[in-house]
């Protein structure tokens, strides 16, 4: 059977690494114990010490879906691949899977007066992600694998984004050491504008 294009097999394996990632983001969302809950009240109160964790949930899924939809659109303008490009994939799936761990720290504690390390580490994962972006576009541009001139151009803009994207997210890491809460805030508005650009670049 022939492949529908060179890189199928590499984007079903990618697809797949990416659901598991969103499935795994739920696990840490759990019902409140019943034994601790004889009222509505009290399950109210439990349902809201919830919110920080579904939070996290919501705001990590978004990212996993823009960070996908980004790979695929990636994937597009290759026509084959090599050996770095293949590794630097790898690179940057490892970080997709790694996210839950740092969600559900954040979950955890970033309404408490210690979230300092849990967003730190959160946002320590998006900066060392764009690393992976600029590894893995800078392999398809040295390994001249994107499918024309346009194609290279949108590669390059995407590599120069990668490095926008690690001076960012590693400076709101360290600024998350004084104040978690408003670098939380601020990674939620820079990933729901992202969000928003792909949504309307879809439609343009």
């Amino acid at each position: 059977m022939v492949e529908a294009h060179a890189n199928a097999r590499l984007e079903a394996f990618c697809d797949g690494v990416f659901a598991i990632a969103l499935t795994l983001l739920i696990i840490d969302i759990r019902v409140p114990p019943t034994g601790g809950i004889g009222s509505t009240t009290e399950l109210w109160r439990a349902l809201r010490h919830l919110a920080p964790s579904v939070f996290a949930f919501i705001l990590s899924f978004g990212i996993i879906l823009v960070t996908w939809v980004n790979h695929h659109a990636t994937l597009k303008l290759v026509r084959g691949t090599s050996a770095s490009f293949i590794y630097a994939n790898g690179f940057l799936l490892l970080t997709v899977v790694f996210i839950p761990f740092p969600t559900a720290l954040l979950g955890d504690f970033l309404w408490s007066d210690h979230a300092a390390p849990a967003v730190v580490l959160y946002d320590g994962v998006l900066a060392v992600q764009a690393i992976g972006w600029i590894l893995l576009t800078g392999a398809a541009l040295k390994s001249r694998l994107t499918v024309d001139e346009r194609s290279a151009s949108t590669m390059r803009e995407s590599h120069r984004n990668g490095y926008g994207a690690f001076v960012f997210y590693s400076l709101l890491a360290v600024t998350a050491l004084w104040l978690p809460t408003a670098v939380a805030v601020v990674t939620t508005a820079s990933w729901i504008f992202w969000l928003t650009l792909g949504i309307r670049m879809k439609h343009a």
